[in-house]
């Protein structure tokens, strides 16, 4: 009898910013065909998450996505959501808080980050004492000296290819150090579920390298690109619009200041380290939108444009370390409010 070995991941409630847990659970291979209702529902100790206290710490992982381990033999990936002992959602769960049960919300999410030697604790291609040349060479670059730490970004890749996942592409960013893949999906929730598979890939993948992942939104202080997760977004009446005035009016529901704070509450911890302004930023207390304009808060790309208005729009608030569920519930809130 053949077994199966299935990695539960989930959130857990370390504070500013939440991170990934796991655990493997081995099956019998008859009992599992790959769906999320094949994969039994299991706890774990909160009070070892920051998620319970000691003397009531069981919590409930509800899994609600599968996907291929291509890093281990005969494996898949278990997303869970993270539920109280009595089946309610807990208060870190923030997939629970998406209303998009049609799906009728698409996403894709451009997710930077930051390769770290830790050795010298500084991204990947910087020396020991002082930095690399100024930002201009790096992004979409090749070369020694100007694409650093390709060889675990290819495996990265690779993998997230073969685990099922929607990647879309990648490239180097603007600093060194820096690069980004980008996961699309139709629906909000799976497109969550996607992006923290393949952190959870990547991070695991950098244990080889003897590698560290940054996902803090400025790593390096100064006259450098910060790092962001933009959130590209549309729904049915974006896509079937066919007029500039229906974005107009979309963009302009993110405006009010109540709108801004609430969206910036969870788009990020020390994002304002990063909205400043500069470096293809907005600053983080105001609000714009333009066509292909990179440093507002809501881009219009030039292809929704050229395609009559019918298209997508791009929330470039967002930072790399926000939770992409919580920050597709807040954009959905905002559009449909």
């Amino acid at each position: 009898m053949g077994k199966v070995k299935l990695e539960y991941i989930w959130l857990d409630g370390t504070q500013p910013t939440q991170g990934m847990r796991s655990k493997t659970k081995v099956v019998d291979a008859k009992s599992f065909k790959g769906n999320p209702e094949d994969c039994p529902l299991w706890s774990y100790d909160g009070s070892s998450t920051n998620q319970a206290k000691g003397g009531s710490s069981d919590l409930l992982l509800k899994p609600v996505a599968v996907y291929e381990d291509p890093g281990r033999h005969n494996a898949y990936f278990v997303m869970c959501e993270v539920l109280n002992s009595d089946g309610t959602a807990h208060d870190t769960n923030g997939r629970a808080t998406i209303d998009d049960d049609d799906d009728d919300f698409w996403f894709g999410f451009e997710q930077e980050y930051v390769i770290v030697d830790p050795e010298i604790n500084k991204p990947v291609g910087f020396p020991e004492n002082g930095y690399p040349a100024p930002q201009g060479p790096y992004y979409c670059s090749v070369g020694t000296g100007n694409a650093v730490g390709r060889e675990l970004v290819e495996e990265h890749l690779d993998l997230c290819i073969d685990a099922g996942l929607n990647i879309e592409g990648i490239n180097a960013e603007v600093m060194c150090g820096q690069w980004e893949f980008q996961i699309f999906a139709k629906g909000a929730k799976s497109a969550g579920d996607q992006i923290w598979i393949a952190r959870y890939i990547l991070e695991r993948t950098a244990e080889k390298y003897g590698l560290v992942i940054d996902w803090h939104p400025k790593p390096v202080k100064g006259d450098w690109n910060g790092s962001g997760m933009h959130a590209n977004f549309s729904n049915s009446k974006l896509r079937k619009a066919g007029k500039k005035s229906v974005y107009e009016d979309i963009c302009e529901k993110f405006r009010p200041e109540e709108r801004i704070k609430e969206a910036i509450s969870v788009y990020g911890a020390y994002n304002e380290e990063r909205l400043t302004g500069l470096h293809e930023t907005q600053a983080i207390d105001q609000f714009s939108y333009g066509v292909s304009d990179r440093g507002a808060s809501i881009r219009i790309p030039i292809a929704t444009v050229e395609s009559g208005w019918k298209g997508w729009l791009e929330d470039r608030r967002p930072a790399s370390n926000a939770d992409p569920y919580k920050v597709a519930a807040s954009i959905i809130r905002t559009v449909k409010n």
